[in-house]
């Protein structure tokens, strides 16, 4: 047995009769409460924007042809203007900062970001924008948690980056309820760098704020449970099949983004360029008619319609995935907040509703699970985060191996056309970063 003086030492070692050491935990435990009362609370206003852009579109169908442009303008004005390092998933942002060697990380994470990122996300939501949440709640929770900084004791062991990296991770843990994803992703996405003294500070983050969301939501998964039946052998061909399909399409979505975020060629690059404000209108107009010729499918995160095709109560047309998939693309063209989490799910379960005709209606619950596992994967190039996302989200343990499989092809296939979506789209924003500040030394 430990004698009194070695449990005192032990005591002593632990720093648990610190007050700074305390006041330091105190604060990062506020911390990230704070972060996942954020993105609960973005979730709410965004569900409500959500439901108030279908009401309108359902009663007046013409109305998204002036609305979504109109709006998306506005939001692009604002974002320039008040809101600069807002725009797009807030995930590149995120990790841009993690790995900028600049010590400020002001101009991509702060409290008037995460407010505008909320504001304008809602909007742009409000809007009928193809875009989702989940990423935006990262650069939230990121700013939340990094804002509580100043106020750690001098000497404390935890760094500022330390809580970007929490922050992070604890924004998509709380706006999917996927608590395991949120540690994988600050892993595989985010912490390229992950030190061993971060353990901590994230798993205080995800759980403390998986506290804050359950309370307020209930302990719920986000596609609710899906009944996949029995998996054997006889799932590997439809594995190998979206694996393939998926990888190739979502290699092909994420090249787009990635080049979209550099300078376009001709005259629709200089429209871009000169005017950005028309170009947002124009992105917009795209989206509304994608959405007028689909009855409203190309609009919003397509959660709902996701929960539908899952739940059998209804067979989306072949066109949706396709759909979707431009009016993504437009969304992200246009420079307005919002995220590709949710729309490439829901891709996913797109391309998996038109797969099910040719490989079989037996597993059809267990081909959309596939599929939008696959599709984020191949997107995002991120394959573990993507299969424990969607096994969290749909309660589908069963299907551990499959996820796993589908997603690291998806992933390979992805590599063939695009590098890593947001760790090349961070480089852009650390360039942009030096440049600013290599002119403001120059002047």
């Amino acid at each position: 047995m430990l004698s009194i003086r070695e449990i005192l030492l032990a005591i002593r070692s632990a720093r648990l009769t610190d007050f700074d050491a305390w006041r330091g935990r105190l604060i990062v435990w506020l911390a990230a409460a704070a972060a996942g009362l954020m993105v609960v609370l973005f979730a709410r206003i965004t569900e409500h924007a959500n439901t108030l852009f279908f009401t309108l579109q359902k009663t007046y169908w013409w109305l998204p042809l002036i609305l979504t442009p109109s709006v998306g303008m506005t939001i692009v004005w604002m974002t320039r203007k008040w809101f600069a390092g807002a725009s797009g998933s807030g995930i590149p942002q995120t990790i841009a900062a993690l790995n900028s060697s600049d010590q400020s990380t002001t101009p991509l994470i702060s409290i008037k970001l995460a407010l505008g990122k909320i504001v304008l996300g809602t909007s742009a939501l409000a809007a009928g924008f193809s875009a989702g949440r989940e990423g935006p709640s990262v650069q939230i929770g990121a700013c939340i948690m990094h804002a509580f900084s100043r106020f750690l004791p001098a000497g404390f062991s935890v760094h500022p980056k330390h809580l970007i990296l929490a922050g992070g991770a604890a924004g998509i843990s709380a706006a999917f309820n996927t608590p395991l994803a949120g540690i994988v992703f600050a892993i595989e996405e985010l912490g390229r760098k992950f030190e061993q003294k971060t353990n901590g500070v994230v798993i205080t983050a995800i759980v403390l704020s998986g506290l804050v969301s359950i309370s307020l939501q209930g302990n719920y998964t986000y596609f609710g449970n899906l009944s996949v039946g029995i998996i054997d052998r006889k799932i590997i061909i439809p594995l190998i099949v979206c694996g393939l399909v998926c990888g190739i399409l979502g290699g092909i979505f994420s090249r787009t983004l990635i080049e979209a975020s550099d300078k376009l060629p001709g005259r629709i690059g200089q429209l871009r360029t000169v005017h950005p404000l028309w170009w947002a209108g124009l992105c917009g107009l795209m989206v509304a008619l994608l959405g007028a010729i689909s009855g409203g499918l190309a609009h919003g995160s397509g959660y709902i319609s996701t929960q539908e095709m899952l739940s059998g109560n209804i067979a989306e047309t072949w066109q949706y995935a396709p759909i979707k998939y431009l009016a993504t693309i437009f969304t992200y063209l246009s420079g307005i907040p919002g995220g590709i989490f949710a729309p490439s799910l829901s891709i996913g379960a797109g391309i998996g509703n038109d797969l099910i005709p040719l490989l079989g209606n037996q597993h059809a619950a267990a081909i959309y699970a596939l599929c939008m596992a696959g599709f984020l994967a191949s997107a995002t190039q991120a394959p573990l985060t993507s299969f424990i996302i969607v096994m969290e989200m749909i309660d589908g343990h069963e299907m551990v191996i499959s996820l796993m499989a589908v997603a690291m092809i998806a992933s390979i296939i992805s590599r063939i056309f695009s590098k890593p979506l947001y760790a090349t789209l961070a480089q852009v924003y650390i360039s942009k970063q030096s440049s600013q500040k290599n002119d403001s030394d120059n002047q």
